[in-house]
């Protein structure tokens, strides 16, 4: 069978298949080889909006522009009226906080569904089950008229040839100055568009965020309760950081999760972000022997007793640690800056966060921040006719619209009165405003991040700060926009073993020489092949 199936023959190969399982298990189809599938395709040329001047502009290497406020008068996004006039666009997609109201109770959706010029019918999935739905629904083959697609280390069933079979390569709509069009879509930076090429084309709307990563957040009021300096510029520093602001008869201690801990002692000795390339030769990060160290150094942490007593115990309460003020340091989402405030601000008081980028490792081993995804997801359009596709991307356009635009205001903050109040020029959320707004438009696309705060608008100058600090030091994954077949089908499977052996020499319940064999057997299994595939991927997207 040739790489390249017909839908009908795709679909038969993938209707006896489980769901999450790869969609390229079946008789004698091979999928398609990674030259083929990395092959480039001219992006979008990037148009970056001008609309609403700031003293913190957005940047080309990577920093998003902050705002203290909204605009008085937004900009009118579309003058000329609805821009997507047409039938009902159904996007299934994805959700991590409750499901919003239905439609018909739900005054910000109506409102978004008359703006755009079209019923937007949002066909809505919790996170964890997604990757579950998403299978069943190609195999189903009754698709929507667009879906979301995680990353294919994330979801198997995403391959290249699913996209070339069962949805439109949109270059014709997007490449180069085609995609002017569409000026909130072009307002993308490239980083984000760089993972939406298969197969020689574009198969996928980006959904943008920081390439920024993950700050480490403190908690600047705690450390200044001690005398600390929230800075330490050595690992050996930030050791002795921690000793000194555990205080475990008063239930306070330095950090909670150990694998971002891990993460930290990653960074701060420079090591790679997932995939580290050289010449075009790949070494996953799990086989250095910086993995190795900081394994070691987190083992020493809990020796220390500086992690919170039940970080290998428990699950998911970092957050909830931090913002009560249970631990001072914890590595969290861009936006989770705001979100501590919102949620931790009225209960712990003097609430005060600051950030910390990684230290050095010693005096000869610089630190690094991770570069963060570029793309939480994409988006990809089934197969329709070309004036269909055309106002499918016209929606997705007003989806893209920027901060200070009344398509912007709409989106995150809902009709004034019903959704939100104005404090100044700035929209509050009113408890109606904080359930409808949670419709999962940003899990279609949407526009570049972006610093602001409403409740607290004088923190977006040290998020800012941040941004700027940590763009000269971020280490980028050089394998985020490729693809491998062997990564996608096995990742889940070996992140799964290698994590539990690395939770267990980090806890002191397994020895360090046993991450020797472990790594043995990956490169055996799969490590090699998914080498050898994304070495064959960057040749190709860099000749």
């Amino acid at each position: 069978m040739k790489p390249s199936l017909s839908r009908r023959g795709f679909l038969a190969t993938t209707a006896g298949l489980g769901a999450g399982l790869a969609l390229t298990g079946c008789g004698d189809f091979k999928p398609r080889p990674a030259n083929l599938a990395n092959a480039n395709a001219k992006l979008p040329t990037y148009i970056q909006y001008q609309g609403v001047p700031t003293s913190m502009p957005a940047t080309a290497d990577g920093v998003p522009a902050g705002y203290r406020h909204f605009p008085a008068e937004p900009a009118k996004a579309f003058p000329d009226g609805p821009p997507a006039k047409g039938p009902d666009i159904t996007i299934m997609n994805l959700i991590f906080n409750p499901v919003p109201p239905p439609v018909g109770q739900n005054t910000m959706w109506r409102a978004l569904n008359k703006y755009v010029g079209c019923d937007l019918n949002f066909q809505i999935t919790p996170v964890n089950d997604y990757p579950q739905k998403f299978a069943v629904t190609l195999a189903g083959g009754d698709l929507p008229d667009a879906m979301l697609m995680l990353p294919a280390d994330q979801n198997s069933a995403a391959t290249p040839d699913m996209l070339d079979i069962l949805f439109e390569d949109l270059s014709p709509h997007l490449s180069g100055d085609n995609v002017r069009d569409y000026p909130y879509l072009a307002n993308i930076p490239t980083e984000s568009w760089l993972p939406c090429v298969r197969n020689g084309g574009i198969y996928a709307i980006p959904m943008p965020r920081p390439i920024s990563g993950s700050p480490v957040y403190t908690r600047l009021d705690l450390f200044e309760k001690k005398g600390l300096d929230p800075n330490p510029r050595t690992w050996r520093e930030f050791v002795q950081v921690c000793k000194d602001l555990t205080d475990a008869k008063a239930h306070q201690y330095a950090l909670g999760d150990p694998v971002t801990v891990w993460e930290s002692a990653m960074k701060a000795q420079g090591a790679p972000n997932w995939w580290r390339e050289e010449n075009g030769r790949f070494t996953h990060y799990y086989e250095t022997e910086e993995c190795k160290r900081a394994l070691d150094a987190v083992h020493q942490l809990q020796s220390a007793g500086v992690l919170h007593p039940d970080a290998f115990a428990v699950k998911g309460k970092a957050k909830e640690w931090f913002g009560t003020g249970q631990i001072a340091m914890n590595l969290d989402a861009p936006g989770a800056w705001n979100d501590y405030y919102t949620t931790y601000g009225p209960v712990s008081e003097g609430l005060d966060i600051g950030y910390m980028l990684p230290p050095d490792w010693d005096a000869s081993t610089r630190g690094g921040q991770w570069q963060g995804r570029a793309n939480y997801a994409t988006l990809i359009i089934k197969k329709a006719p070309k004036a269909r596709v055309q106002q499918i991307l016209r929606a997705l356009n007003a989806l893209a619209a920027p901060f200070g635009t009344d398509s912007y205001l709409l989106r995150k903050y809902g009709v004034r009165g019903a959704d939100h109040t104005l404090e100044g020029p700035d929209p509050i959320l009113t408890p109606k405003g904080t359930a409808e707004v949670t419709l999962p438009t940003i899990f279609a696309t949407d526009s570049p991040f972006t610093l602001y705060y409403p409740q607290k608008p004088e923190i977006v100058p040290t998020q800012y700060a941040f941004q700027k600090e940590v763009v000269k030091v971020l280490i980028p994954n050089p394998a985020e926009p490729l693809y491998s077949a062997t990564d996608a089908k096995m990742s889940k499977l070996f992140g799964a073993q290698l994590d539990s052996l690395r939770m267990g020499i980090m806890q002191g319940r397994d020895r360090l020489g046993e991450w020797d064999d472990a790594m043995r057997d990956w490169r055996r299994k799969a490590g090699d092949k998914m080498r050898a595939e994304y070495e064959q991927a960057w040749e190709i997207r860099n000749s």
